[in-house]
């Protein structure tokens, strides 16, 4: 029980930083371009976890490549994870450019753990009848997030959904290759490509200067040492002792965590009418993880 507790305190403060992280984001972007701040972040996250592995490597609870095939398989799915990442942050962080708030950022992009059992459709994966009531509920609650009326939604908003679409082709993949792979390793080098992508198109698309990343150093960091590396590294210690189905609804809180933090730390605001599409979306995203009752009959 202990050990459980242990496991649920730790997802708790994932959620927590990973909510932090929308606000910094939104910070960030006041001072720095979009692939200039990602790049940035990403090559922060990347270095962090440097210690990380070594640390697991000497204490023996990773799962280190020896043979070529498993250096090669490390390296080839660390790429296209992090190419798959940069997809699926990139238009996150242009939304929140275009200062979509920091709470429906983090409602939208929570999309994707309803998104990822429905892609499983085409994988032949049964899909239980409780998923299509949480995407009703879903689907209902960002209808009302984008204002009802008209379902239209304007250019962040729409960025956003296709960040939790990214997402949920991220999970499904990681779910793919995971096994009998370092989580922690594979997240290293997916932080370094995202990062080096980003850095690349920032050089060609943007201006970066060492000013730039000075005004927003505490975002920055932030975004790359909490919500990257701490962060992750509490996942990944917190899920061998956590039931699956537990963990899956304790991460779902970031989306609640970030319009509470959009709110006190930078006073951003949600309307009666966008905190019921919130809610309804969570209500949504915590059925979509309940696990099935025939499995308890």
């Amino acid at each position: 029980m202990k050990k459980q507790w242990s496991g649920i305190i730790m997802l708790l403060l994932a959620a927590m930083i990973w909510g932090g992280g929308f606000v910094s984001q939104t910070e960030g972007m006041k001072y720095a371009e979009p692939f200039t701040f990602q790049g940035t972040r990403f090559l922060i996250g990347s270095l962090v976890l440097l210690p990380v592995i070594a640390i697991r490597d000497k204490m023996g609870n990773s799962v280190k490549p020896v043979t070529k095939a498993q250096k090669k398989h490390h390296w080839i799915s660390g790429i296209i994870c992090g190419l798959i990442l940069f997809t699926a942050c990139t238009p996150q962080q242009l939304g929140l450019k275009l200062q979509l708030p920091a709470g429906k950022s983090g409602f939208i992009t929570s999309l994707y753990i309803i998104l990822v059992p429905i892609f499983g459709i085409f994988l032949k994966k049964k899909i239980r009848p409780t998923i299509w009531l949480s995407v009703a509920l879903a689907v209902f609650g960002l209808y009302m997030l984008c204002g009802m009326g008209t379902f239209s939604m304007n250019l962040g908003e729409g960025l956003t959904l296709l960040c939790a679409v990214a997402f949920s082709f991220h999970i499904m993949y990681i779910d793919h290759v995971s096994p009998g792979a370092d989580g922690v390793r594979l997240s290293c080098i997916q932080f370094f490509t995202a990062g080096m992508i980003s850095l690349i198109l920032a050089v060609c698309l943007e201006a970066p200067s060492i000013g730039m990343l000075r005004s927003c150093m505490i975002p920055i960091l932030y975004s790359g040492v909490c919500s990257s590396g701490i962060a992750y590294t509490l996942q990944m210690l917190a899920q061998s002792k956590t039931e699956s189905t537990t963990a899956s609804l304790l991460m779902s809180l970031e989306s609640v965590f970030s319009a509470l933090f959009g709110w006190l730390i930078i006073g951003q605001k949600l309307s009666a009418l966008e905190l019921g599409g919130c809610a309804l979306v969570f209500a949504g995203v915590i059925l979509a993880q309940l696990p099935d009752r025939k499995k308890f009959t």
